[in-house]
């Protein structure tokens, strides 16, 4: 059979990137990139994802007392002990610096996998970049529901994507409307990008299927200076509740010109991104009190699992904060990650792939409230239940589902 161009560039790389991979499992040390924004609006989200994924090393380098994969053993058992050394790179925010950078970790660092990205467009680049070395791709906290759906071998993703996240929040808004609260309205606010634009579409499609009226559909240039135009489009829908999909610095400028032009939606309910992280509080005082977003966590959990709570006390030692919605998704996939490489037995792109796709993790051997980890054929984890957490004082609790709430949702709003 002869094999097209195509076909043989792919096969060369592939075949460069095992010979890499052995490489670096002769060294005494299992390499893993991890490509994150560690410069530019999102520095800081880059930091915590670091932060992160070296508390997981840690806890798979040293023995350490919790039920978590590895932890009770030091390094890769299955690797005769190896240590895991993660080398970091900084793609800025930008889809082709991920590319690029993704290409030198796998060509010159000798990885044996790749782990980022936070920004959804980046991950998008960053996993074709890895099919076509055969190195698999631990989608560590991209949300976009069209990651996965590409027909990529080497990708996976243990935590939700939007379309599961976004059918949280509508039943959250049934729940609540079931108890008589008047929410018939919606105003959707999204960046242009594929997380926005992805989120966007899956909110569309949910609200038409469960009776709900699209009043404002706007969407933004990310990193845009001014939102006037925006939140004016947004105060004149006046929308039972807003659901808006940024990173941080845009959720900054969206509260501060809300606030500006006396716009109060009734509820807020975010996409997470920046509306999961503590500095956006912290930038705009008290004017996100009672604010809703989805999540992947809660510390909350420590009350019944007290592993939760250590693993906090680990990170926040690192990091100065409690861990939120993005640092657990990055610190579970690194430890996922590892427990394939531990039972591949081996640092072979063909062979990490396969130990990912036979991944069964107990949800109580994870710190998420999740069911377990189980990839399907498409490398999605289905079994990664969301939640819903509101700010509240200076901290968010979990108000749904009823089976994790600790408290019933504020609603509407704090005024």
């Amino acid at each position: 059979m002869k094999l097209n161009r195509r076909e043989l560039v792919a096969a060369a790389a592939a075949l460069a990137a095992s010979v890499n991979h052995a490489f670096a499992q002769g060294a005494g040390e299992v390499v893993i990139g991890a490509v994150f924004p560690m410069t530019g609006s999102t520095a800081q989200t880059g930091l915590d994802a670091k932060n992160a994924i070296e508390t997981a090393v840690a806890i798979v380098n040293d023995k350490v007392d919790l039920d978590l994969p590895l932890a009770r053993t030091e390094g890769l058992p299955g690797l005769g002990g190896k240590k895991l050394r993660v080398v970091y790179a900084d793609h800025q925010g930008d889809p082709q610096k991920g590319r690029a950078e993704a290409e030198r970790l796998i060509t010159q660092e000798k990885v044996a996998a790749v782990i980022g990205c936070y920004h959804s467009a980046v991950s998008a680049t960053v996993s074709q970049t890895c099919e076509r070395y055969g190195t698999p791709f631990m989608c560590a906290d991209s949300s976009s529901p069209s990651l996965n759906q590409r027909g990529l071998k080497f990708f996976f993703r243990a935590s939700p994507h939007d379309e599961m996240f976004s059918k949280a929040m509508f039943d959250l808004l049934d729940s609540l409307r079931k108890k008589g609260n008047k929410i018939e309205t919606l105003a959707l606010f999204h960046e242009d990008t594929i997380f926005g634009t992805d989120s966007a579409n899956a909110q569309t499609k949910l609200a038409a299927e469960r009776g709900y009226k699209i009043v404002s559909d706007v969407k933004y240039r990310a990193n845009s200076p001014s939102l006037t135009a925006e939140v004016q489009q947004l105060k004149s829908g006046a929308a039972d509740v807003l659901m808006p999909s940024s990173y941080t610095t845009d959720g900054i400028l969206l509260v501060r010109t809300m606030n500006e032009l006396g716009y109060k939606p009734k509820a807020i309910v975010a996409q997470a991104a920046g509306f999961s992280e503590q500095a956006l509080y912290e930038a705009v005082g008290d004017l996100l009190q009672g604010a809703v977003t989805r999540g992947s966590f809660s510390l909350d959990l420590a009350q019944k699992r007290p592993m939760v709570g250590k693993v906090n006390d680990m990170f926040k030692a690192r990091a100065g904060k409690d861990i939120n919605d993005n640092t657990s998704r990055e610190f579970m996939a690194l430890i996922v990650l590892a427990d394939g490489i531990n039972r591949a037995k081996s640092t072979e792109g063909e062979a990490i792939r396969a130990a990912l796709t036979a991944t069964d993790i107990p949800g109580d051997h994870t710190i998420m409230p999740w069911k377990r980890v189980k990839f399907d054929a498409t490398g999605q984890n289905n079994d990664c239940d969301p939640v819903l957490l509101q700010y509240v004082g200076k901290k968010f609790v979990t108000i749904f589902p009823e089976q994790a709430a600790i408290a019933e949702p504020i609603w509407p709003m704090k005024s």
